[in-house]
């Protein structure tokens, strides 16, 4: 009798790594540890999961790609380490002062505890209002109404809420390793090309290209011959920060608070990102990616033109924590001044059991 064909591929791959050295995810739940993980064209079919799912952690798990950021990964970020340059990525948690998608706007208050002894803060805030990981609660596939792992919306709220894809996992789990930055801004500015970042303009896959090429980095996944390893995470700076320094507080609120009609019901705001063309999810998918970071408010160009966001793919098919608003200014600086685009990079997000979303509390060091 013929040999199933699963079976033979799997034989086959096995005999490819013991001759490559290399470790082939084939198995789910997938090892963290695996050197080699299958490209967004080859992932598994899931049952019950949407196409291009890729819960492939456990039935259980709910921090998805940062299972990527195991010891060993992490040790060798560390030696990214060189010159000990410190860069907090942290907005002022009032900034932006009139948040975008009518957002609550900060509040800090100080309770006095004894009066010229001691005192209190107290925040009111929305936790995505500025700095931000967008959680797997915060974005769901569309079509499904599934958010990462099969988590619904009565998980997260109502009579049967539970624990699934709280943003509490990722604080227990931790998150740090290699940061890779292409700053696109600086690279547009070089060659010329204007836009403005709080108007739609999407940022193409030939673009990131040619910056990283600029930057002295092959943007490609290291299975395909690049310079992107297993777990680096990712930042892209789009010139969101810049423009926003450049306005007066009118212009910014305005732009905040822009409503109107809009591509499909879109709520009337606009800002450049990373474009939703194919070879973008595709780059993003196969890269391997542990983390996705933008100093905008969408990290996508906003709105989508197409029938799909990157959020549903980063989120909820992935579990791939995206970040918002990220300060990338003075990260840019130091990166071009050392001429080198690669960092060691930490988060603490908020132990909050139930948690949607976190301010990043991000650090890189150079």
């Amino acid at each position: 009798m013929a040999e199933p064909k699963s079976t033979a591929n799997q034989r086959l791959t096995q005999i490819k790594d013991f001759l490559t050295m290399n470790k082939t995810a084939t198995t789910i739940p997938w090892d963290p540890e695996c050197t080699k993980f299958p490209t967004r064209k080859e992932l598994p079919n899931i049952p019950g999961a949407p196409a291009e799912a890729a819960w492939v952690w456990g039935d259980s798990d709910y921090i998805g790609r940062i299972n990527l950021l195991t010891p060993t990964r992490v040790a060798a970020a560390a030696k990214e380490i060189r010159t000990g340059d410190i860069v907090p990525v942290n907005l002022p948690l009032d900034v932006p002062n009139q948040p975008a998608f009518g957002r609550e706007i900060f509040q800090h208050e100080i309770k006095v505890l004894a009066e010229d002894i001691a005192y209190d803060d107290i925040y009111h805030l929305n936790t995505q209002s500025g700095t931000q990981w967008d959680g797997f609660r915060h974005f769901a596939h569309i079509p499904t109404g599934s958010f990462y792992n099969g988590t619904k919306g009565s998980d997260i709220l109502g009579p049967m809420a539970n624990h699934k894809c709280s943003i509490h996992h990722w604080a227990e789990h931790g998150i740090a390793g290699r940061g890779v930055l292409l700053d696109y801004r600086g690279y547009a500015h070089k060659k010329g090309i204007n836009y403005d970042a709080f108007d739609y303009y999407p940022i193409s896959w030939e673009e990131l290209y040619q910056c990283g090429k600029d930057q002295g980095i092959d943007i490609r996944p290291a299975a395909q011959g690049g310079d992107i390893k297993i777990g680096d995470m990712l930042f892209v700076r789009s010139g969101w920060k810049e423009t926003y320094d450049s306005r007066s507080p009118d212009q910014r609120a305005k732009a905040a608070l822009r409503h109107g009609p809009g591509k499909d019901g879109e709520d009337g705001q606009r800002y450049a990102g990373v474009s939703q063309e194919q070879k973008m999810l595709d780059w993003l998918h196969d890269c391997y990616f542990a983390t996705v970071a933008g100093d905008s408010p969408t990290f996508e160009a906003w709105p989508t033109h197409e029938d799909y966001h990157l959020h549903e793919y980063i989120l909820a098919l992935w579990g791939m924590p995206l970040g918002e608003m990220l300060d990338l200014e003075k990260l840019a600086l130091k990166c071009r001044e050392q001429n080198r685009w690669t960092f060691f990079f930490s988060s603490a997000p908020a132990n909050c059991p139930g948690g949607v979303s976190s301010h990043v509390n991000g650090t890189a060091i150079l």
